[in-house]
């Protein structure tokens, strides 16, 4: 009799692969698998034979690969199947209860004599089975039932993630190509919503938005820096404002995310590690641009400060490494931080004394902090450096013109002049 060797219920062994990024499921698939002396290896030429668990005669057959992998790809949404699954020297053995979408099916088979069954063995021997099973042996392939249908639903929402996760990538990328910034943006946040923590597509998208968002804050600055209208050029360099923001804060949701993963997340280090570089030089871009167009939410203080000290950390090159940091104390400025912009420019001259942005922007900043303050001490600080700046830079030089003017105003409303100052020492 086949049926003690055959119908073990727990003898072969259901594995359900969790669909990846990029990955779909197919209707029913797996891999068959002979184990014998503590070894598995994988099973070519075994019969796989797929009946409806309702009907009779509807039956399919394939065959596995030299791989051991069998596929059904004609099988119906809602129908229950089994499996019986035969192979030369092997017992056989089956799967029931199977839905469409199971994928990753695990066959174990142990050494017999080759024999292959009827649909009509194969049921009547369930059916003897299912009668002669114990309460505990019932109760365990009822649980052994309920996990697999949630192995099920989780790849099939997973499926549908994916499959929205890369609609959406792939339309954004489209739009970004045309330059229509508008789809471009809505595109990739659609596809980060749709898995927003997920590390293998997430950081993808928000580096995109991100990136999206300088453009589109570029184009819009660009058209409306010479409008006249007042009130049309400041609803203007709002909108600039508010997309030069919302980009620094997806790349610092991007940097969060691959930060923070779990090694066992990171299944592809390369794309990982350019996931990272590309959120860094992404949200140096978006604080720079916030400096080149004097856009900047004062709100966004803390973020510069916490983002751009990890640009810096990360950045190797000495003379980039400084530039980062003047963009951080520019971002101060800018955003009427005198206070941490002081103490940034003077870290900029710590490491380069002979830096002339650095000088002009921290006269400025003491200037104007010396106001709010009505600090006479910090006024005669600031005009030093704004005199030691305006003799060692050219004429064209960006500030000269304004650090000039503040020399002159510095002299006549607080007569404050001027002093020779000591350079700040070069930091080693």
């Amino acid at each position: 009799m086949f049926v003690r060797s055959f119908f073990g219920v727990l003898s072969a062994v259901m594995v359900f692969a969790a669909a990846a990024f990029g990955q779909m499921a197919q209707p029913i698939s797996g891999l068959v698998e002979m184990e014998k002396d503590g070894s598995r290896v994988p099973v070519a030429g075994a019969k796989i034979d797929l009946y409806r668990e309702d009907v009779k005669g509807q039956g399919q057959s394939v065959t596995t690969g030299a791989d051991g992998k069998f596929a059904f790809s004609m099988v119906q949404e809602g129908q229950i199947y089994l499996i019986s699954v035969s192979a030369p020297g092997a017992a056989p053995t089956y799967l029931e209860k199977l839905k469409p979408g199971m994928v990753g099916l695990l066959v174990t088979l142990t050494p017999g004599d080759g024999k292959s069954v009827t649909e009509d063995e194969l049921k009547t021997a369930l059916a003897t089975a299912r009668s002669q099973m114990s309460e505990a042996d019932r109760k365990k392939q009822e649980e052994f039932e309920k996990q697999r249908d949630a192995v099920l639903e989780r790849n099939r929402k997973i499926e549908e993630t994916t499959k929205a996760v890369e609609a959406a990538l792939k339309a954004g990328n489209a739009a970004y190509e045309a330059k229509n910034w508008d789809v471009a943006v809505a595109k990739y946040e659609e596809g980060y919503q749709a898995q927003p923590d997920f590390v293998g597509s997430a950081p993808v998208l928000l580096n995109n938005k991100g990136t999206a968002l300088n453009a589109r804050a570029v184009q819009t600055y660009n058209t409306n820096v010479r409008v006249t209208d007042p009130t049309e050029r400041r609803a203007a360099m709002s909108k600039v404002k508010e997309d030069l923001g919302n980009s620094a804060e997806a790349f610092a949701k991007s940097w969060n995310i691959l930060k923070n993963a779990p090694a066992a997340d990171i299944t592809d280090k390369a794309a990982y590690d350019g996931n990272k570089a590309k959120a860094l030089s992404g949200v140096r871009e978006a604080f720079r641009l916030m400096v080149a167009t004097e856009q900047i939410d004062p709100s966004k203080g803390d973020l510069a400060r916490n983002m751009m000290a990890e640009v810096i950390a990360a950045e190797t090159d000495k003379a980039k490494k400084q530039a980062s940091m003047l963009i951080l104390a520019d971002v101060f400025r800018v955003a009427g931080d005198s206070e941490s912009a002081v103490a940034e420019y003077k870290k900029v001259l710590e490491a380069d004394p002979s830096n002339l942005d650095a000088m002009a922007g921290l006269g400025i900043s003491l200037v104007n902090q010396g106001y709010l303050e009505d600090n006479k001490e910090m006024l005669q600080e600031g005009a030093n450096f704004l005199q030691q700046y305006a003799s060692a830079a050219p004429d064209n030089h960006k500030f000269k013109n304004d650090a000039v003017g503040l020399i002159d105003v510095l002299k006549k409303e607080q007569n404050i002049t001027p002093q020779r100052t000591t350079p700040t020492r070069r930091r080693n």
